[in-house]
């Protein structure tokens, strides 16, 4: 298994490659992935926080410096949040070698209710592999999808705290929520 960090010494950013890629593979352990190969390429140009998996053989994983960031000490590496970004997409990528999972479209075609009812899986199981939970900021943000409704806490509630789902549940767990919002 290798991680492989780039660039390996930042200049614009006080990041540490050898941090990045030791939270990486405490993840891949974690996850159930601990032989995986994983790219973690860093854009420290861009102060702008997006993330993306480029490749799923091999694992890429792009991401612009201001989402590994901590947002109390400018250009310097937050641990937790390089946790939590990159614990999202490793889940996702793990979930993507499921069968339960092929029919998921690509991550350019997912709703944002689906992408924000994924992200809520996945944080869910990273809140139980004892990272900080951040339930608050992902139940709103499937509340702003999915409506401030009890069937949308509801359907939160289950894909925060489940286990296991195949793609199709997740989908109808939040096709579900939608469907149950009063009418305008």
């Amino acid at each position: 298994m290798t991680v492989t960090v780039t660039p390996e010494k930042f200049t614009m950013v006080n990041f540490d490659a050898d941090a990045i890629a030791r939270i990486t593979q405490k993840l891949l352990d974690q996850i159930g992935l601990p032989d995986l190969d994983v790219q973690i390429n860093v854009d420290e140009t861009s102060p702008l926080g997006r993330t993306h998996v480029t490749s799923l053989d091999p694992v890429v994983i792009d991401a612009e410096s201001g989402a590994l960031e901590d947002p109390k000490r400018p250009r310097g590496l937050s641990e937790p949040g390089t946790a939590d970004v990159l614990g999202r997409a490793l889940l996702r990528v793990a979930d993507r070698r499921e069968p339960g999972f092929a029919d998921a479209p690509a991550d350019a075609d997912l709703t944002l209710a689906q992408s924000v009812s994924w992200a809520v899986y996945a944080n869910g199981r990273l809140e139980r592999f004892g990272y900080p939970p951040q339930r608050q900021r992902w139940l709103y943000h499937f509340r702003n999808r999915h409506g401030f409704t009890d069937a949308a806490d509801a359907a939160f509630d289950r894909l925060w705290a489940g286990p296991s789902f195949t793609w199709a549940e997740i989908v109808a767990l939040s096709d579900d929520a939608i469907a149950r919002q009063p009418a305008a």
